[in-house]
């Protein structure tokens, strides 16, 4: 379930006004619209505010002007129509200070709240009185961003920490319900304006006379309160959605480490008697092979023997490709990250051809460096960089099992592994680490298994 997508849904259902019933008793939106302007009138005239300079008139709109019909009792108006307050933050920021008055800005709007960081700008006494008259931030104000990245991004501050702002946000203050409006600027139909506004310049900005002069459909208060209990009864629900959503993620997730520890420890498929032992195996192959110390092994599952990494495979590490070997022709270079999405990104190929180092599909890799980790290529043809071994197993362990037993290994990796800075683990620690053996015809009994188990997982998971 796509939870963005659901929130976007509701909150589009809300602004055309099919979330909630209309009542008709509710007093019209343009009734309400009246008031506004007899007290914007009162106030100009008292002299505590200063009359718009917008050109748009302030009379609704004709349908055709605008992106979709209201129902009866709303109205399309211009946001300047209802705002009491429309400013910005301050264009020359206070001198900071080490501590005192917050002055917020974009980077504060965190998941429709303004929370503070520990990057936060601060302004002494003076800095907060010379700039507070003009925006007086109080709790219950619409936050939006309006700078860059930033643009769309909305917040309603809800503390009573008396704080400045930085120009790239706007404070709002309406006549109706602040909280229908933060939620109007969500949705789709503002949002891919605010979009429009930012593509292609990291500095575009949203100026206040644009907002002044954005359309918006409004409903009744009355509706308008009932569209916010109504949203955010939805939202919470999807909120539970989510949580659970990742409960069961986590769950799957330790589901298929429980498994995959339960298959290389013997405990997730029957033992056969018939299975010829791993290491009457291992002795065809080289007579004078001798078992590793089984130590705390002690109740090896019948057949299964306890070997070092070493003796499962030839490992041959990548190379160390120079800038003067690289022509931009022939098979790409991977690197460690192309792994992770089996992409050969390197538009460079060696002059040297030494076929130690070329990897096909289906081959098994080891990062041993910087982000420990097994892989099955499947990105075609390449040339194998440095960092990762390509691992090529004896013909008496299967290559899919021991891809499973470097997953469900990978802690014991980064235990032996080294290095301040980029993490690494060198070939011999590597051959080192012990592992459990099984027969042979157990190993594809336990691949075959985990493979269903893990579509049936993948299946769960990509339907959440």
């Amino acid at each position: 379930m796509d939870t963005k997508k659901l929130r976007q849904k509701i909150l589009d259902l809300a602004i055309r006004g099919k979330l909630v019933p209309q009542d008709p008793n509710d007093e019209p939106a343009s009734v309400l619209l009246e008031r506004i302007k007899e007290e914007k009138e009162r106030l100009i005239k008292e002299g505590k505010i200063k009359r718009s300079k917008k050109t748009v008139s302030s009379d609704t709109p004709h349908y055709e002007n605008v992106p979709f019909e209201v129902p009866k009792g709303w109205v399309w108006t211009t946001f300047g129509n209802v705002c009491k307050k429309l400013t910005d933050g301050s264009h020359n920021p206070p001198p900071k200070c080490s501590n005192g008055y917050t002055v917020i800005s974009a980077q504060n709007i965190k998941n429709g709240k303004i929370v503070f960081t520990d990057k936060d700008r601060y302004t002494d006494e003076l800095g907060f009185q010379k700039e507070n008259p003009r925006t007086q931030i109080t709790n219950g104000d619409i936050i939006l961003g309006i700078i860059g990245g930033s643009i769309g991004n909305v917040a309603i501050y809800d503390l009573s920490v008396p704080v400045i702002a930085q120009r790239s946000i706007s404070i709002i203050d309406t006549y109706v319900s602040n909280i229908y409006c933060f939620y109007l600027l969500q949705s789709t139909i503002f949002q891919s304006l605010f979009l429009e506004k930012s593509i292609g310049n990291a500095q575009a900005g949203v100026y206040l006379g644009e907002l002044d002069k954005l359309y918006i459909p409004l409903p009744p208060l009355s509706e308008q309160q009932r569209i916010v209990t109504e949203i955010k009864r939805w939202f919470a629900l999807i909120e539970q959605i989510e949580f659970d959503k990742a409960d069961l993620q986590t769950t799957i997730k330790q589901t298929k480490s429980k498994i995959l520890d339960l298959a290389i420890h013997g405990k997730l498929v029957p033992q056969d008697p018939n299975d010829e032992p791993g290491i009457e195996l291992l002795k065809r192959i080289n007579p004078d092979f001798t078992p590793c110390d089984n130590g705390h092994y002690t109740q090896l599952p019948k057949g299964w023997t306890t070997i070092k990494v070493g003796d499962v495979a030839i490992y041959t590490n990548g190379r160390a490709f120079k800038p003067e070997d690289w022509i931009h022709e022939g098979l790409p270079i991977i690197r460690i990250q192309n792994l992770n999405d089996n992409s050969a990104s390197y538009n460079r190929t060696p002059k040297t051809y030494e076929s130690k180092y070329l990897i096909h599909n289906g081959d098994l890799l080891f990062a041993w460096a910087a982000s420990l980790g097994t892989y099955i290529w499947n990105g075609g043809k390449a040339w194998l960089n440095q960092h990762i071994f390509k691992v090529d197993p004896y013909p008496f362990i299967e290559k899919q099992y021991l891809y499973h037993v470097f997953k469900a290994m990978i802690t014991e990796f980064y235990t032996q592994s080294h290095g301040s800075g980029m993490v690494h683990i060198t070939k011999k620690q590597f051959e080192n680490i012990k592992l459990l053996l099984p027969p042979l015809e157990e190993q594809k009994r336990i691949v075959q298994t985990l493979e269903q188990i893990s579509t049936k997982l993948d299946v769960i998971m990509g339907s959440l």
